[in-house]
């Protein structure tokens, strides 16, 4: 039996379900996520950090999204 271990799977894991998702707070979860995307944003040596950083920024907004948190 292989026992592959990614981010992916590892986080769903820990995600809450049913009520307890809605007493997540937002500041609370995707903290991995969210300081990779702001270190990203605030040491791009791009000229456009934004789009630099695009698939981290997405990454987060998943995250968020998976938590319950709609991210537009």
């Amino acid at each position: 039996m292989s026992t592959v271990s990614t981010t992916e799977n590892l986080a769903s894991d820990l995600k809450p379900s049913g009520s307890a998702a809605a007493q997540v707070k937002p500041c609370c979860v995707c903290k991995d996520e969210k300081a990779a995307r702001d270190e990203c944003m605030l040491f791009s040596n791009s000229n456009d950090p934004q789009a630099d950083c695009q698939s981290m920024v997405q990454k987060y907004r998943n995250c968020m999204k998976g938590y319950g948190f709609d991210m537009k």
